[in-house]
């Protein structure tokens, strides 16, 4: 297993609608989610710096084929084209991020 974090700005204007979306996650998503190995899945909001973070815990074998998997699904390409207008990537994130990838420095069970 590997926990993963991960950061991306939030569009001030757009997070009462980023909270609506989150809040009724479609089912096909969420099973997607489950099917690409990706388990313990949270996302945080901290205002008014409007920073979202990720969280989650991956449990496959080939990371870089269950993400494309998931970017490939036509439902997540629909799920992506309403939250993406509302997220902000930060300007520091690696080529290829839309979310900023980050390095775990401590873990405590």
């Amino acid at each position: 297993m590997q926990r993963m974090g991960m950061v991306i700005g939030l569009e001030p204007s757009k997070i009462a609608e980023y909270k609506r979306l989150h809040a009724a996650v479609w089912p096909e998503i969420l099973a997607l989610i489950s099917e690409c190995n990706i388990t313990n899945y949270s996302i945080f909001l901290k205002e008014p710096e409007n920073l979202l973070f990720g969280y989650w815990e991956y449990v496959g074998e080939d990371f870089e084929a269950d993400m494309a998997k998931i970017a490939a699904h036509p439902k997540n390409q629909d799920w992506w084209s309403m939250c993406m207008p509302c997220q902000k990537p930060l300007e520091s994130r690696r080529q290829g991020e839309w979310w900023a990838m980050m390095e775990e420095v401590f873990h405590h069970d």
